[in-house]
């Protein structure tokens, strides 16, 4: 029993059409909370507090990945003190919902190089990893200090790496073996993307995986984003038509 979903929603639903891998670039905190005389942090925070919503949402209609885009490489740019905020938030964020991930079965995962943040963020992603490990509902993954770009470049240095030693022949080297060396080797390819806040663009987003994702943009700031609205946007990916390149 889905406790965002009337019976009669799920019933429109096909549920033999369901994306396994849905991702989502939660964009607008800055601007909703300009709209409401608020500070960045205000609607960062806001944008924090639905997620959990959303995720069990996902979760009710059987998404089985849900991928967030939550500190990008190209975020250290903004002032050390919305860094700072944006830290602070992860921090109390995932310290304060790790009970519920627990009850609701979300197992947390990342990707992105976690390497450059503060120590205290590092352990407190490591121990919620450690705590949700067997949970099965649904696999949250937070994309954390990741850019596509610096990510294809990883693997493919430890590709070069691995020719030079001996242990790859370059003749090998295909599509497939390239995803393997990803972050998102463990995952299947998005069907799904979902952008919020009125933007038409990927920025550095999954740019490998996202090849024969279907799109789906919103109007809508991320703060303001409900189960209804996600729902809205299944409803629409079950519209389309994939053909993958075939005819």
């Amino acid at each position: 029993m889905s406790v965002f979903y009337t019976q009669e929603q799920l019933s429109s639903l096909n549920r033999k059409n369901i994306p396994r891998h849905v991702a989502i670039i939660p964009d607008g905190n800055r601007r909703w909370a300009s709209l409401q005389k608020q500070d960045a942090a205000f609607g960062h925070k806001t944008g924090c507090d639905i997620l959990l919503d959303i995720v069990e949402a996902a979760s009710d209609i059987d998404v089985e990945y849900l991928t967030l885009y939550t500190f990008s490489t190209d975020n250290w740019k903004r002032s050390k003190f919305e860094v700072d905020t944006l830290m602070a938030l992860l921090k109390v964020y995932l310290t304060d919902q790790l009970p519920r991930m627990i009850d609701k079965g979300v197992k947390l995962l990342t990707i992105g190089d976690l390497t450059p943040l503060p120590e205290d963020i590092k352990e407190v992603v490591h121990k919620c990893k450690e705590a949700t490990q067997n949970c099965d509902k649904i696999h949250l993954i937070l994309a954390l200090n990741y850019g596509s770009r610096e990510e294809i470049t990883r693997a493919f240095k430890k590709i070069l790496s691995e020719v030079e030693q001996g242990k790859l022949d370059k003749g090998a080297v295909n599509e497939e073996m390239v995803s393997r060396y990803l972050d998102t080797s463990q995952f299947p390819d998005p069907e799904l993307l979902i952008r919020t806040s009125g933007e038409k663009r990927i920025s550095n987003y999954l740019l490998w995986q996202l090849s024969y994702s279907e799109i789906y943009l919103t109007d809508t700031y991320w703060p303001e984003f409900r189960p209804n609205d996600f729902l809205e946007a299944i409803m629409d990916y079950q519209k389309r038509e994939r053909r993958m390149g075939g005819s």
